[in-house]
């Protein structure tokens, strides 16, 4: 299994996670939401404020205890009670601006990482597994949207308890302060240390999370096959693997967390102690009164409270920075296929010319071996053409160029004269139509299936292609007709019942370039023979490019392009190629005499 490589890309990924510097990447998410911000961070600093108010109360009621009127006595409590009411409104305020901010911006990202990734040509796919790009989308938008809607908040609300106590303990006892200030170094120094190696460990996790969810995702959409073959133990193995790796690293990431987290709070509420002590010392021999020593207490708890809480935030923090990091990768991905800035438009009506001057191609995943060599090719509006050759020979290749799925690494291919790399692709793209060799079908009604090739068509005109296409009997023998849901991948479908239903997809889409990439494979005779009635009719009007093994469905195309080794060594009509000998003649021979032999 390919493990190596991408286990080594990981790797490299996982140390560019150095910083929160990384969280800097959601603020093109954040910035359609300014004044929701705004008021956040105002709630926010309605909170501490009057959490930074209360302990200049209790003073006064502490000092002032044996002293003042109960009048006066009953207006300090009221104003606790202000005060209450206040923190109340504002922590609820808070807590509702900021995770509905935080559910705006991961709606935003996921639309945006889908919105990138949907885009990308099968290139990027070749280097990236299905399932790690879900997790992303999942996984770690999750993460951020815990973080936007709680920890950032609440890491600001006990920054500004931490400064804004720090400046009132220095205006309450500048000697006390100043022996906090010397435990603040000995907290810092173990949050540097230790919060480097967390956000590697929370790297490692993350990144093990969606490798396991590409395992799982792997597994299940082919779980037919896993089955037939007995390979459950070896998938179960193999997941449980990746898995239990997840959870090393888990939990490597919770035993720093739970480190960081002891050493940090021993530290503050030894120093908090010593304080206190010196404090009480102070109190006794009249330097200071009671009430400003429990004023500077309870400062003293809520600097280190948030300190404390800083500390556990931080870690979560660098989580989502190794989240955010891997979902801006998505999002500025380079692609090997892309859009010109000035498209050019085709000249309608399309009439469905495709060319290839002097095509050469290498597929990423193999730079080295040439999938199509020097390809030249013209092939008219109207005409049907068949590819043959063995397999790899370059015929689904020259399918995935027409549809500019991949770029030639040296020549043009051209609809109509203009060069596709000159269009934007879902301009030509809506002109074609096609047929894959694994028909896909998507967890959805026959009926939304078929119209999957013309959103706007009317039942009619779905149920007119099925009917071409040899789909509509089967169909309407399902539970519930057009109306019948076919299950994820088609489970509920045979293979030939799968075919005909993508072959009436393309039939509704009635595009003038028609591709079709073993259409009839997966099909029995009477069907085969009732589809490639509708696809010789179809292909009457349109340019058609057929490739087929079987020989037998592509003996009536106008040419037929023999393929070896990604070049075109012979091209012709049937009779023309079996009389002149080489490759197409010995396919032929094998095919059609195989049965007399």
């Amino acid at each position: 299994m390919a493990r190596q490589p991408q286990q080594a890309n990981a790797e490299l990924d996982r140390e560019k996670s150095k910083n929160i510097g990384a969280l800097r990447g959601l603020r093109p998410f954040l910035a359609p939401y300014r004044l929701l911000v705004v008021l956040a961070l105002c709630a926010l600093t309605l909170t501490a404020s009057v959490s930074l108010m209360l302990p200049v109360a209790v003073r006064r009621v502490v000092d002032n205890f044996g002293t003042e009127s109960d009048a006066l006595l009953d207006k300090y409590f009221l104003a606790a009670l202000g005060f209450a009411a206040l923190l109340a409104v504002g922590t609820a305020l808070r807590y509702l601006l900021v995770t509905r901010l935080g559910e705006l911006v991961v709606t935003d990202i996921r639309k945006a990482v889908f919105a990138r990734v949907i885009n990308m040509s099968p290139a990027f796919f070749e280097n990236l597994m299905t399932g790690e790009v879900l997790s992303r989308i999942t996984t770690d938008t999750t993460v951020i949207q815990s973080v936007i809607g709680s920890s950032i908040s609440i890491a600001l609300r006990n920054v500004m308890l931490f400064i804004g106590g720090l400046v009132l303990m220095l205006f309450t006892s500048t000697k006390l302060t100043l022996m906090v200030l010397l435990v603040v170094p000995m907290v810092i120094v173990p949050i540097m240390v230790l919060g480097r190696r967390l956000r590697k460990r929370s790297r490692e996790n993350q990144d093990w999370i969606a490798e396991s969810s590409g395992n799982a995702s792997e597994a299940l959409l082919s779980v037919q096959t896993v089955q037939a073959f007995t390979h459950e133990p070896q998938s179960r193995t193999n997941f449980n693997r990746v898995t239990d790796l997840s959870l090393s690293a888990a939990m490597r990431r919770i035993n720093t967390r739970a480190l960081l987290t002891m050493i940090v709070i021993f530290l503050i509420f030894t120093g908090v102690v010593v304080v206190l002590w010196m404090g009480a010392r102070d109190v006794r021999a009249g330097g200071m009164s009671v009430g400003v020593l429990v004023q500077f207490v309870i400062y003293s708890v809520m600097v280190a409270g948030a300190v404390g809480a800083l500390s556990e935030i931080w870690s979560e923090l660098q989580r989502a920075a190794g989240a955010t990091e891997r979902l801006v990768e998505l999002l500025h991905a380079e692609d090997t296929v892309n859009d010109p800035a000035q498209p050019k438009a085709l000249s309608e009506p399309v009439k469905g010319e495709i060319t290839f001057e002097d095509v050469s191609f290498q597929y990423p995943s193999r730079p080295n071996i040439s999938a199509l060599d020097n390809v030249t090719l013209t092939i008219q509006p109207g005409e049907t053409v068949a590819l043959v050759g063995p397999s790899g020979a370059g015929k689904t290749t020259i399918i995935q160029m027409i549809q500019r799925f991949y770029d030639p690494s040296k020549g043009q291919v051209k609809l109509d004269g203009m060069a596709l790399e000159a269009m934007q692709r879902d301009d030509f793209r809506q002109h074609m139509a096609l047929v894959p060799q694994d028909p896909v079908i998507f967890a959805d009604s026959a009926r939304e299936n078929i119209r999957f090739g013309r959103l706007d068509a009317t039942d009619a005109e779905v149920e007119a292609a099925a009917k071409a296409a040899a789909a509509h009997e089967f169909i309407t023998a399902l539970p519930e007709g057009y109306d019948s849901p076919l299950g994820e991948r088609g489970v509920m479908l045979s293979g030939g019942q799968k075919q005909r239903i993508a072959i009436a997809r393309a039939i509704l889409r009635d595009a003038p370039v028609l591709l079709l990439d073993e259409a009839t494979s997966a099909l029995d005779a009477e069907s085969e023979r009732l589809v490639q009635a509708a696809v010789d009719e179809l292909a009457e009007s349109r340019t058609t490019i057929i490739v087929a093994h079987r020989l037998a469905t592509v003996k009536k195309a106008d040419r037929i392009i023999v393929m070896e080794e990604g070049r075109i060594v012979a091209q012709g009509r049937h009779d023309d190629l079996v009389a002149e000998g080489g490759l197409y003649a010995k396919l032929a021979r094998l095919q059609f005499t195989a049965g007399a032999a």
